[in-house]
């Protein structure tokens, strides 16, 4: 069976956006803290933000949404969400990961980077630079200032 990773161009991601939709989707369910859903990736998407790559055999295997991130002395591009219909399968894809670095070197980029759970990692083995961790905060209550009553004279 021949795979094929592919970039969706801008004007046909409506087109494939029933089949990859659900593919992001179950990526972005590890983000507890659901800082985005596939609403909005589609809408970065569609403003040119972010991209969407789909892997095809016969049908839609595979999602991975990567956006460029300019930092103050390079560039890399990140994978936010990488999902295949089964969760597994990483002896079809891994071949293709060339053609997302082919990409970052023509959009100047100096790294790939991925947003990866722990066991997908591993399994990479790429370098391991840092890990993210994160602590979601709340707001505070503010107090209410308690007026003194004005004295009368």
């Amino acid at each position: 069976m021949t795979t094929q990773l592919l970039l969706v161009k801008i004007e046909d991601v409506q087109d494939v956006w029933p089949k990859a939709r659900p593919l992001i989707e179950k990526a972005l369910a590890y983000d507890y803290l659901g800082s985005m859903t596939s609403t909005d990736a589609l809408r970065l998407i569609l403003n040119g933000r972010q991209q969407l790559w789909i892997g095809v055999d016969t049908d839609i295997f595979l999602s991975i949404l990567t956006e460029i991130v300019h930092y103050p002395k390079n560039k890399v591009l990140r994978i936010i969400a990488f999902s295949t219909v089964t969760g597994h399968d990483m002896d079809i894809w891994y071949h293709h990961l060339n053609i997302l670095e082919e990409f970052a070197l023509t959009c100047e980029c100096t790294a790939l980077e991925a947003w990866a759970r722990k066991g997908l990692a591993e399994k990479l083995k790429w370098e391991h630079k840092y890990a993210v961790i994160s602590k979601p905060i709340k707001p505070r209550q503010q107090r209410k200032r308690r007026r003194r009553p004005k004295k009368h004279e």
